[in-house]
């Protein structure tokens, strides 16, 4: 697997900034505009559910399952940049995931954070 295939977050030419932190260095929160998110519910095909099954008799990385999930963040994150900059914002600050099982169907990952304009000092 390559960097792509496990890695996400941001893409550096995003006209909204995405930071887990309260604040910004060298900008000033202008306004605060709410909470936004994306979701998304994923669910695991029968192939890579059996394939994850045997993996853990003998251990190692769930490559499959890997894979499904970093596609799955970069899907939500994605949606919460679009519903941030729909209503305005070019940041989100205290950006978090959270992620839980759906009703043993699925995954179920939110991206969450504050949208606020921010603007140089």
């Amino acid at each position: 697997m390559g960097i792509d295939d496990y890695g996400g977050g941001q893409r550096p030419q995003s006209d909204v900034l995405v930071v887990t932190t309260n604040d910004v260095p060298g900008h000033r929160v202008q306004q605060v505009i709410g909470e936004v998110f994306g979701l998304t519910v994923r669910s695991r095909h029968m192939g890579s559910q059996i394939g994850a099954g045997l993996k853990s008799l003998v251990g190692g990385e769930l490559k499959g399952l890997t894979k499904t999930l970093v596609e799955t963040r970069n899907q939500a994150m994605e949606r919460l940049v679009e519903q941030a900059r729909a209503r305005g914002a070019n940041a989100v600050l205290m950006f978090r995931f959270d992620v839980t099982e759906a009703a043993d169907v699925g995954t179920e990952v939110c991206a969450y954070g504050t949208a606020c304009v921010i603007a140089p000092e």
